[in-house]
């Protein structure tokens, strides 16, 4: 494991001054273009997802006179959907569900921007999945106040944007992904959704319910038991830096090539945004800067968890021997045995080792807290 020095100095994080990277990916944000004058907006909807009932549908479709609505179900549909997109020039595209169908469909239309080298769409977000921590950063409503329509005008009309970058990712784009605990609590939720979806609680499965349910009786009570896999972090790109309380910098950055954590890993998660979801701040210094995106590894007790879990929430828990927190670029890391890794949500299965970086490729992103565009 990269430690501090016994009494590191405390600076603003701030203060290094941005240099370009080696990897060729440069420590300031691609300057993507964008359909910026086109007024046409697609949206896509997960047809799978929990709040993507016929009646929202058919709203949207009265809403954007049926011609610009798109309904995906599967990986093979978003491919095909994205193609249409980039080829029609939308020049902006809402999707419809949680964190992983905007991965899927941000991921399916950058990919066919850059094979069509022609400009990307900016993105937003209609709050109709369960997670749903975009939503938190956006300032996307519920569908179920009935809002859609006033959401999808104000896009039209003055809503404000802001420029981001993802986490690239086994050929996706998401704003975060992790191993270990998240993805087991991912998982037990998964089966406790299946559970409660054949009894009386059938219409509150997929939410915070079956999350709470699954964490409570399956996740945390097997972390008592379960020996944390060993986790080797190495650094791929321009320098790291470890951050301690409210992001000041902990001894000297990471050169590239050097080891950023060794040891044993509880939990592994990156993000360029600071909420998953429901408004758990688990990143918070995820903006810290643009050209980085927040590491996060966690070795903590259960019983440390559930006894800070409302300072653990709010993002503001500090303990330096049990929570290390890291601004990447690029890395590589290793687990021994194979861990559950999850990418905006979504499981993905076990994983021994991968390389994940900050895309290059900068998206623009609809932002409703945002001030009102100016033309």
């Amino acid at each position: 494991m990269q430690k501090p020095d016994s009494n590191p100095p405390s600076r603003p994080l701030h203060d290094p001054p941005s240099r370009p990277s080696q990897n060729g990916r440069g420590s300031v944000p691609a300057s993507p273009s964008f359909f910026p004058q086109d007024p046409r907006i697609a949206v896509v909807v997960n047809g799978n997802a929990k709040s993507v009932t016929q009646e929202v549908i058919s709203t949207l479709d009265q809403i954007l006179a049926g011609g610009d609505l798109f309904v995906s179900r599967n990986l093979e549909d978003a491919g095909h959907i994205a193609r249409t997109l980039i080829s029609r020039g939308y020049g902006t595209v809402l999707t419809g569900g949680g964190d992983g169908t905007f991965t899927v469909i941000v991921s399916e239309v950058v990919r066919e921007g850059r094979k069509q080298n022609r400009p990307l769409p900016r993105f937003g977000l209609l709050k109709l999945g369960t997670g749903n921590a975009l939503a938190w950063v956006v300032g996307a409503r519920d569908p179920k106040s009935g809002e859609l329509a006033a959401d999808i005008k104000r896009l039209t009309e003055d809503a404000g944007s802001r420029t981001m970058r993802l986490i690239e990712v086994e050929g996706f784009n998401a704003p975060f992904c992790g191993f270990g605990a998240d993805a087991d609590v991912l998982a037990d939720y998964s089966k406790v959704k299946s559970a409660l979806q054949r009894t009386p609680l059938k219409s509150v499965a997929p939410g915070l319910l079956s999350y709470a349910v699954a964490a409570v009786t399956r996740s945390i009570p097997s972390y008592f038991v379960k020996r944390m896999p060993h986790c080797r972090i190495v650094n791929r790109g321009a320098e790291a830096f470890r951050i301690g309380a409210k992001g000041a910098l902990l001894g000297r950055p990471i050169a590239r090539g050097a080891v950023i954590y060794e040891g044993p890993m509880r939990l592994c998660g990156l993000s360029t945004i600071p909420y998953y979801g429901y408004g758990f701040r688990m990143f918070p210094y995820a903006e810290e800067r643009p050209d980085r995106m927040h590491l996060r590894v966690a070795t903590m007790t259960p019983v440390e968890f559930v006894r800070h879990f409302t300072e653990i929430w709010r993002g503001e828990y500090d303990n330096p021997s049990t929570l290390f927190d890291y601004l990447v670029e690029s890395m590589s890391i290793e687990l021994d045995p194979p861990t559950d890794f999850q990418i905006g949500g979504d499981p993905r299965g076990k994983r021994a080792k991968l390389e994940i970086a900050l895309s290059p490729t900068a998206i623009r992103l609809v932002d409703f807290y945002a001030p009102p565009s100016v033309t």
